[in-house]
């Protein structure tokens, strides 16, 4: 670099410096120490993935993913935060799986030890180059270096008292029953991107990134979280007849959604950062040279055969429990109600009914004569409108979930909420939900 280059880009340099000390000082770290519970933490994970984006941050604010110069210090930078963020993954799996009360299915503790291994030993490969690059770019290279101490490990041998306990309430009974029919649709959707079997790398390569691929991964991990969140703000609060059950089937989806969170990040990092796209000469060389360090069939290896197959184990198992959670709580009810007047089972009381179904959980069915149709889908009641057309009948059966079919019977005694030419009118303060 020119001595004119070099003075324009002064403040850079100088802030490239403070922005890559703690990143340098974990790079040195991990360079030094064994791999090990004791050394290698989620405060270690955490503090190294934050650096290593704040560093990024900087680095492509000032344009270094166009850059020369800069490009593979960047990709190193992003390297290293994908795989601390997936190991810190791990590690929190690690802590708080015993609490989980699940199964260790097909030797899953096993497979993760096996997958942390692989990320602490990758990341220990790339510290060099990543010192090695600092220097050649006349970054300053941190003479201090962390310790153990400064990384210790977030379990120690006490645990606080659980005393607080709350009576159940009707709020937490549609809850529940929503949350246990939410994990059953997941574990359906998922079956369109998870896998049953462990693949070689030849079916990895194939799946990879056309049906699995971070954005579905993802998509379902949002959900996931969601499930999570449902539990943690209206149900855990309260006491319900067998909390342990409860408690299990959030070890379930929390389990998933932890391994979606590291299976979705190492995608991320695969299909970004590693696999092979675009016409530019210097990033398929600096291409090559990170996945040099990273061994890319091991990156897969542990993203499919280890977070997305686990994924979908776990989302099976949890079924059963799912179910029986959902049938405890679900009070079965039958009704029969009126036609909406003249236009019967169109559009709008189709979409209205189904929201009420999704709203309170559980199955609901529209019965006419032999027949039934899911209520929760809007097709499907127009399916049944159909037959009710056909067979010129001025009444139905709606059987299933009773807090479902309360609201479904306000509905009806109001048309299902519109006027006799199919105009939409004020629906009553107890359906506010579906305004």
């Amino acid at each position: 670099m020119e001595a004119d280059e070099r003075q324009r880009l002064a403040p850079f340099l100088e802030k490239v410096s403070i922005f890559s000390e703690e990143y340098l000082m974990c790079c040195k770290y991990v360079k030094t120490v064994a791999p090990g519970r004791e050394t290698l933490t989620k405060k270690f994970y955490m503090h190294a993935g934050s650096a290593a984006r704040l560093l990024e941050d900087l680095l492509d604010f000032h344009g270094a993913k166009d850059n020369g110069d800069w490009y593979y210090y960047r990709e190193l930078s992003a390297a290293v935060r994908h795989l601390a963020g997936a190991a810190y993954a791990q590690k929190h799996i690690f802590n708080r799986f015993p609490h989980y009360g699940l199964p260790d299915l097909e030797s899953f503790e096993d497979e993760g030890h096996r997958t942390h291994d692989y990320l602490a030993a990758t990341l220990k490969r790339l510290a060099p180059a990543v010192t090695d690059e600092a220097k050649r770019l006349s970054i300053r290279v941190p003479r201090r270096c962390y310790t153990p101490e400064n990384f210790p490990r977030i379990s120690t041998p006490v645990s606080l008292p659980a005393d607080i306990d709350e009576a159940e309430n009707a709020a937490d009974t549609r809850n529940i029953v929503k949350m246990a029919g939410e994990f059953l649709g997941v574990a359906d959707s998922f079956e369109e991107v998870g896998i049953s079997m462990k693949l070689d790398p030849c079916e990895m390569d194939a799946l990879v990134p056309g049906q699995v691929n971070e954005v579905e991964v993802r998509r379902h991990g949002m959900v996931v979280h969601n499930l999570q969140s449902t539990f943690d703000s209206y149900i855990v609060h309260g006491a319900t007849r067998e909390p342990a059950t409860l408690k299990t089937l959030r070890g379930y989806f929390s389990v998933v959604l932890h391994l979606l969170d590291l299976t979705g990040t190492l995608l991320h990092f695969f299909e970004r950062h590693i696999l092979e796209r675009g016409v530019k000469d210097r990033h398929k060389r600096v291409r090559v040279r990170i996945a040099e360090l990273v061994s890319p069939n091991a990156l897969l290896d542990r993203t499919l055969n280890y977070g997305l197959y686990y994924a979908s184990l776990y989302l099976a198992d949890g079924r059963a429990l799912a179910e029986k959670i959902r049938d405890e709580h679900i009070k079965i009810g039958r009704i029969t109600v009126g036609v909406p007047r003249d236009l019967g089972f169109h559009t709008r009381p189709s979409l209205l009914v189904s929201r009420i179904v999704d709203y309170h959980g559980g199955r609901v069915n529209l019965v006419v004569g032999e027949k039934t149709f899911d209520a929760s889908r809007p097709v499907m009641l127009q399916y049944g409108g159909g037959e009710v057309k056909r067979l010129d009948l001025a009444e139905v059966v709606f059987e299933g979930n009773l807090m479902a079919l309360e609201d479904i019977k306000i509905l009806a005694s109001v048309n299902y909420g519109e006027d006799q030419i199919g105009r939409g009118i004020p629906l009553p303060r107890e359906l506010s939900y579906l305004m």
